[in-house]
């Protein structure tokens, strides 16, 4: 009883661990080749990072909302997977929007870009940091700071890989500017 109580306790510290461990190899920064920057679409999204600072829905809300992003600017046909690993992230404080009127949520991360029919080859890594308006008092007070440092990191990755803007800011999303 008590050993299969260790061997539990064993493979849910590999597991646990396992899910924290980067997912990108990392390495320089590395461009997409033109050719496959046209023709890339987005596969499936990988995400791990090394704190938990953030609700726990954090993972979900940013791996939904940067696909949202690659999927109106990474619209060809060659599938390409995306590895995230979020290596730090500041929101600005509801209360600090509020009594100031302003504030910058920040994210920085590695997005990878691998091809997974060569093996999860890295054709493209772009190391960002990514900072965003939280949106003056109102958007500070009720929005969702996640999906906007999410959109925002989004937005920057599809600038970065494929020279597009997905959508201008506005109303339609949750990034302010």
């Amino acid at each position: 009883m008590i050993r299969s109580a260790l061997v539990s306790a064993s493979v849910l510290a590999v597991l646990a661990s396992a899910a924290c461990a980067p997912v990108v190899e990392g390495g320089p920064p590395l461009d997409l080749p033109p050719g496959l920057a046209e023709t890339a679409s987005i596969g499936t999204i990988y995400m791990s990072s090394d704190w938990l600072q953030v609700e726990d829905d954090f993972s979900d809300t940013f791996v939904d909302e940067v696909g949202e992003e690659m999927r109106t600017c990474a619209y060809g046909t060659w599938p390409l997977d995306l590895r995230l690993h979020v290596e730090d992230v500041h929101r600005a404080g509801r209360l600090e929007v509020a009594l100031n009127g302003e504030g910058r949520h920040q994210v920085r991360a590695v997005a990878e870009l691998v091809d997974p029919s060569r093996d999860n080859l890295v054709v493209g890594r772009y190391p960002l940091i990514v900072e965003v308006d939280a949106g003056g008092r109102i958007a500070g007070i009720f929005g969702d700071r996640q999906m906007i440092v999410a959109e925002a990191f989004g937005r920057a990755l599809c600038d970065a890989a494929f020279s597009r803007n997905p959508r201008r800011p506005g109303p339609h999303n949750a990034t302010p500017n």
